[in-house]
């Protein structure tokens, strides 16, 4: 990893943390830390670590992933630039509960729990700021639960893949690439499927022009034609 001195960086999701603060509390924020640059692959987070840092993601996109047995790895969240990421630990002192590795190239501030803890307390609306983020997340994971319970696996194959190229895809037309790294393992543990019946429900997508795939690549063709296979 590579460090840096405070810089700004691009215009982040409204949804997100970085974005949703008014400028201000948002500086006040990217004074935090110390600016690193992580390589792809790179393990920023391990799951179980007493580590209590958070980082601030500027630039790049991040998987958290936990032990799903002894021999698989489950995909829980996926966070991009404007997202704060490690905030539990920082928050509870308890050990990690997730693993985050770096999807490719990732610029964030790295901010320890001392520093961070003492900014929330000095500003009571950064602090309502982060915790309404928190509150998201946990809705956005019960939402999730409870939007894939009592389908057939095509229906929560196709529910995952609009959910995600809407939340972090990149618009192409009438579709949408998502832009980092997808494994079938992985859409396997966002939807609750078995690894061959998503591999079967993809080629089925594939046949009918709604997805295209490559090696740990996804891109949704159609998002018409994926929402009315998920919802409709």
């Amino acid at each position: 990893m590579t460090m840096s001195g405070p810089a700004r960086g691009p215009a982040w999701p409204a949804a997100s943390l970085l974005g949703g603060l008014d400028p201000a509390r948002r500086d006040r924020l990217l004074a935090l830390g110390a600016r690193v640059r992580y390589p792809a692959g790179r393990v920023l987070i391990r799951q179980s670590e007493e580590s209590t840092f958070v980082l601030l993601l500027l630039e790049g996109v991040v998987k958290a992933t936990g032990r799903a047995g002894a021999d698989r790895d489950a995909l829980l969240a996926v966070r991009m630039g404007g997202d704060l990421v490690g905030e539990f630990a920082a928050m509870d002192g308890r050990p990690r509960s997730a693993t985050v590795t770096a999807c490719g190239p990732v610029v964030a501030r790295v901010v320890t729990r001392a520093e961070f803890l003492a900014c929330l307390d000095r500003d009571p609306d950064l602090m309502h700021a982060v915790n309404r983020a928190v509150l998201a997340k946990l809705r956005a994971a019960n939402g999730h639960r409870l939007d894939l319970t009592g389908c057939d696996v095509p229906t929560r194959l196709a529910r995952v893949l609009h959910e995600v190229a809407l939340a972090y895809g990149r618009r192409a037309g009438a579709g949408a690439e998502i832009p980092w790294p997808l494994t079938q393992p992985e859409l396997a543990s966002l939807a609750g499927a078995a690894e061959p019946t998503v591999h079967r429900v993809l080629r089925t997508l594939r046949e009918k022009g709604v997805v295209s795939t490559g090696y740990r690549t996804i891109k949704i063709n159609d998002l018409a034609r994926l929402s009315d296979i998920a919802f409709g």
